[in-house]
């Protein structure tokens, strides 16, 4: 597929790996946040910021969350932050949807999980970007998605093309994605794709690994089909402004 370069393998375990690229001139179209704003940019791999064990609770939460819908196509989202649920060929809100039932899928220990993975990945991009954790906000959506090799149905499905996150979702300043499960153990095909030019360069997902980059055009990427197995991650995001932050899901 035009790979000509493996940043992480999935039988590596990295401590941290960090390569620095230039930054794009998207972050100049939006308001700048001094200590926080991307100036130094680039991508990050580590294996050394959340344990498998943790990644496999983690993947518990999706299931749990999204045997309750899943999209007709091969792409399933479930956002714990606004209720977001892929059910058939469109999305329902988990919380309205199943009301107090809630509290039988998910438990207060899923949530502390979830907000303290989701603080350890933020403290890990803050010390690679040199910047302050404390003037970097969650931002939506953050999710858990669920890809498998179903024929697509809708364009919500189609998680294959190439985008930028920043131009995508203009309140994105730091993106990362934590999988929660096993390139070629758990599934084919889904390796992430960095597309520099003249060269693509990917990331093997393994369980517990976190990718993270910085979120403008620098960073275009891609996901590749999924050709069997089924692929779990989670995407956590970030911004400088604190306008566009959200909150930590909170199990009512």
């Amino acid at each position: 597929d035009g790979v000509t370069e493996v940043l992480a393998h999935r039988r590596d375990s990295l401590q941290d790996k960090f390569v620095e690229v230039p930054c794009s001139e998207d972050y100049d179209s939006h308001k700048r946040f001094e200590g926080c704003t991307p100036r130094k940019c680039g991508r990050g791999v580590t294996d050394a910021v959340i344990t498998r064990e943790e990644a496999e609770r983690i993947r518990r939460i999706a299931e749990r969350g999204l045997s309750l819908g899943g999209s007709d196509g091969g792409a399933s989202i479930l956002d714990l932050h606004s209720g977001a649920l892929s059910l058939g060929k469109h999305f329902v809100n988990l919380y309205r949807y199943f009301g107090d039932k809630i509290q039988d899928i998910f438990t207060e220990e899923d949530f502390a999980l979830y907000r303290d993975v989701r603080q350890r990945i933020q403290q890990r991009i803050a010390q690679a970007f040199g910047i302050s954790s404390a003037s970097m906000y969650l931002t939506k959506p953050t999710f858990f998605s669920r890809i498998n090799n179903t024929e697509a149905k809708t364009t919500h499905d189609e998680y294959w093309h190439p985008h930028v996150d920043k131009v995508t979702y203009g309140s994105f300043d730091y993106t990362s994605l934590l999988y929660l499960s096993d390139y070629t153990e758990d599934f084919g095909g889904g390796r992430f794709v960095f597309m520099d030019t003249g060269s693509n360069k990917t990331i093997e997902p393994r369980a517990g690994r976190v990718s993270f980059f910085t979120s403008g055009s620098e960073n275009l990427h891609r996901v590749e089909k999924v050709h069997w197995g089924t692929r779990y991650a989670i995407t956590i995001s970030f911004t400088c402004n604190p306008d566009h932050g959200i909150g930590d899901p909170v199990l009512t």
